[in-house]
């Protein structure tokens, strides 16, 4: 008897895979387990359009599919339910109220959780990190009731949260321990040019930034103490990256290394287990063949789609170009590709028009993009390097030439 697939997560890519199945006409059960209470909900307006907003119809529009979709797909979603243990050879998933799960295939979308910092007075109320809705609802009532907000972290999750703070006419402080904001990301012009915006809107932010402890009173933080001085705050937000959530993968046996180990179909070191996502580790072309763990929609989405197919019995292998945005207030940036290893940067257009792209070469070959409110740009990147072409750097600078011309 078919025991069906279950997906461990609810996040785009879980829910991507139980609709992708049934796309590919996949008969089976599908069972679908989420450790959280809500419907499975988008994730980018968390840190943008939600915060900002205090409309009762704003989780309704978060929502991946209606709640019917999962009656009409056939798909058992069930809320609230954690997976407490994986038994590979027996195939079963054994969950918090006693349950024992069986399985044909079982597919890992457990995300990633927000990294905290083992800072002196961590565990003071009005320090928080965004990952989940439940992380949303609470930054959004700390920020109706507070006026100075410090966020430690100058990647994207720190900067959209401080933009949308900055919009809401909150007093603005990011601490970032970095050079440059985004460093692990882009290149040093985009985070440059992406300072300055900040800045000229009555942000701070500090770099090199030395963040030492969380201050506060009656158990409720004020503020910063970094090595020159303090920075007072009556909201603290952590975006300091993510952890993968690999620990019950590791717990049955499953091979992990900064997330679960998985081949070109996804396929864990456990038969007929997959993983995917934010919690997926694995060797990618764009990366040089190095092992990645890639925290993008794009990437759960491509992922989910690929173990689709396979479990439907494809021998498709992940090959997807990896693309990732950021909305910061009036500044829309998009990447493609991975910047890892880059020997070269070259600019197209000019940062004073508020325009531009930056693209990335190791030694003559085009590995990455990062555009700045340049959208066709990205576009035309991305058909770039999925068709393996690296134009001439002199005809990337020259902003005459039509990129669209040079994708053969």
């Amino acid at each position: 008897m078919n025991k069906g697939v279950v997906i461990v997560g609810a996040g785009h890519g879980g829910v991507s895979l139980a609709s992708a199945l049934r796309a590919q006409e996949y008969t089976g059960k599908i069972t679908l387990l989420s450790d959280e209470a809500d419907y499975p909900y988008h994730r980018p307006p968390l840190s943008k359009a939600f915060i900002s907003s205090d409309s009762a119809d704003d989780e309704k529009k978060l929502l991946l599919e209606q709640e019917s979709f999962y009656d009409e797909k056939q798909i058992d979603l069930r809320l609230g339910v954690r997976v407490t243990a994986i038994d590979t050879a027996n195939q079963r998933v054994a969950l918090s109220h006693g349950e024992a799960l069986a399985y044909e295939h079982l597919i890992l979308a457990t995300g990633a959780r927000a990294r905290t910092l083992p800072l002196p007075g961590n565990d003071l109320q009005g320090i928080e990190t965004l990952r989940t809705l439940a992380d949303a609802r609470r930054i959004r009532q700390n920020l109706a009731n507070c006026q100075a907000v410090v966020v430690v972290g100058g990647g994207f999750i720190g900067l959209e949260l401080a933009v949308t703070a900055r919009q809401l006419g909150k007093q603005v402080t990011v601490l970032e321990t970095a050079s440059r904001i985004m460093e692990r990301s882009v290149a040093p012009e985009v985070s440059e040019f992406v300072t300055q915006k900040h800045r000229a809107k009555g942000m701070t932010i500090e770099l090199n930034a030395c963040v030492e402890a969380f201050i506060g009173e009656q158990r409720r933080v004020s503020g910063v103490r970094c090595c020159s001085g303090e920075r007072p705050a009556d909201l603290v937000i952590v975006g300091a990256g993510g952890i993968a959530n690999s620990e019950l993968a590791q717990a049955a046996g499953i091979e992990c290394g900064n997330g679960i180990l998985v081949d070109a179909q996804l396929r864990t070191s456990a038969p007929n287990v997959f993983a995917i996502g934010d919690c997926a580790s694995h060797e990618h072309a764009y990366a040089g063949g190095a092992r990645v763990r890639l925290e993008s929609i794009q990437n759960a989405n491509d992922q989910a789609r690929l173990v689709a197919q396979v479990i439907c019995g494809s021998e498709a292998r992940y090959q997807a170009v990896p693309w990732f945005w950021s909305d910061q207030g009036e500044v829309k940036l998009q990447m493609v590709g991975l910047s890892i290893g880059r020997t070269d940067c070259v600019t197209r257009g000019d940062p004073a028009q508020g325009r531009f792209s930056v693209f990335h070469y190791r030694e003559q070959t085009l590995i990455a993009v990062d555009s700045i409110n340049q959208p066709l740009e990205h576009i035309q990147s991305r058909k770039l390097l999925a068709g393996g072409i690296s134009p001439d750097k002199a005809l990337i600078a020259d902003t005459r030439v039509d990129l669209k011309s040079l994708l053969g």
